[in-house]
């Protein structure tokens, strides 16, 4: 596999957070391929042009003894690839506890498997509207900016909301780990090599502020440079890649860009959400006032004894609208003040169960009625919605510029699904008009 010369292999801890990266590394003209699973040699074969891999999990939304028993064969799979850097991709809110998506422990286990004292770590991206500064994380929410444990939605995330900024703060209730920081004025030092490598001799993680495209790039290039010296192994958002890209193409490893022709528009889309998120509330409440059907879905009855029949009630609605020539989307919630998120937490795995029942509808919809698009909006639902589609892996069909981290994919498998073109959004993610600009495809 080495000498395929990969430049990177990556893990996402979900599967809009996988797209993300892949939508980075597209733009910046590095061929990658995301696959659902660990592929069979066959099917890594068919990728032989990529020169980046990343293999989609849902770590952001499992328990540190799950990740002991699956993040450690997937970043052993991961390290036999031979890429020049490994990433864990963690979400660029970095919203984590120690009992959910502990990022402690991801680090813990890459640390070993990697045989790594020190592990690099950027979650800054100011494409996605995320910085770090002295430590502490900001993100943009309708047009202002927030530290995170602030933030209008992530201080307030059902699962894991953020009520520290201080990332090394954060991160030290989740591992025994000691931590350091290259800090926004280290960066702009001339020794800020030398500082680099005796941090990492000292320190177990190291975070590098980020907080503009130039500070972003003097870390490319520190990143590039540690690589080499036993520091491969990279934690982060995809302001990891942002960061590899700008040295990458600086150094002409890569072009540094890459062009993508509009795909075009289809006559109906089918969206599935199982986000509580206000953002993703007002992009449904933009597209039902645009000429989509909605189907209000109970998320209590999906993951009840009863969710047979509320999957083939949701199926039926689903079916109904498309049938009649319109898109339409399914969801569980418009908005956190509809998240029933307390009362799901009291079922074991229900959130789980969720997921998986949201794909099942859209597989459904997706074969019934021959669909070429569709959407899943959430990132936990994402991960286990995508599970029901059997696909085997996603490459990029077309990056949306406005709206950075939620491209519009092209799925690989069996049967239909194969060539179906799938958009996977975050909960945060997206302009008002997302659906429809999915939609029209440009």
């Amino acid at each position: 596999m080495a000498a395929r010369n990969l430049l990177l292999s990556y893990y996402g801890d979900d599967l809009t957070g996988s797209t993300d990266v892949m939508e980075a590394l597209e733009l910046g003209g590095v061929p990658t391929v995301l696959f659902m699973r660990q592929p069979d040699p066959s099917l890594l074969a068919r990728f032989s042009h990529c020169r980046a891999i990343g293999l989609a999990g849902t770590s952001r939304s499992e328990t540190p003894q799950w990740m002991e028993e699956n993040l450690t064969p997937a970043f052993e799979w991961l390290k036999g690839l031979g890429a020049a850097l490994c990433h864990y991709k963690i979400c660029s809110t970095f919203d984590s506890s120690p009992a959910v998506g502990n990022i402690g422990r991801a680090i813990e286990i890459g640390r070993r498997i990697f045989g790594q004292s020190s592990v690099p770590m950027v979650v800054g991206a100011p494409q996605l509207k995320r910085y770090t500064a002295f430590g502490n994380l900001f993100a943009a929410f309708r047009g202002a900016y927030f530290r995170i444990d602030r933030h209008p939605v992530m201080s307030r995330h059902p699962v894991t909301p953020m009520n520290e900024a201080d990332l090394l703060v954060h991160l030290s209730r989740q591992t025994s780990l000691s931590s350091g920081l290259i800090d926004l004025a280290t960066l702009q030092a001339d020794d800020l090599a030398q500082t680099v490598d005796r941090l990492l001799q000292d320190k177990d993680v190291v975070l590098f502020d980020v907080d503009s495209r130039e500070t972003q790039k003097r870390v490319g290039e520190q990143l590039w440079r540690i690589h080499g010296t036993g520091h491969g192994f990279v934690v982060g958002s995809s302001g990891a890649e942002y960061a590899l890209l700008a040295e990458w193409a600086a150094k002409g490893i890569v072009s540094g860009h890459a062009t993508f022709a509009p795909p075009g528009p289809v006559d109906r889309l089918a969206v599935v959400s199982g986000s509580v998120s206000p953002t993703t509330e007002k992009q449904i409440r933009h597209a039902l006032a645009h000429g989509f059907d909605g189907v209000d879905m109970d998320a209590m009855r999906l993951v009840s004894e009863s969710a047979g029949e509320a999957i083939e009630q949701a199926v039926a609605a689903g079916l109904a609208s498309l049938a009649n020539g319109r898109s339409v989307i399914l969801y569980t919630a418009l908005g956190p003040q509809a998240d029933r998120g307390v009362e799901i937490d009291r079922i074991e795995g229900a959130r789980n169960t969720l997921g998986r029942a949201l794909g099942t509808i859209l597989r459904r919809l997706i074969a019934e009625q021959k669909l070429k698009r569709a959407v899943i909006a959430g990132g936990d639902t994402s991960s286990h919605a995508l599970g029901q589609l059997a696909i085997d892996a996603l490459t990029v069909r077309m990056p949306l510029p406005q709206s950075p981290g939620s491209p519009l994919c092209v799925a690989h498998g069996g049967g239909a699904i194969d060539g179906l073109e799938i958009a996977l959004k975050g909960g945060q993610v997206g302009t008002d008009a997302y659906f429809e600009t999915i939609r029209l495809g440009s």
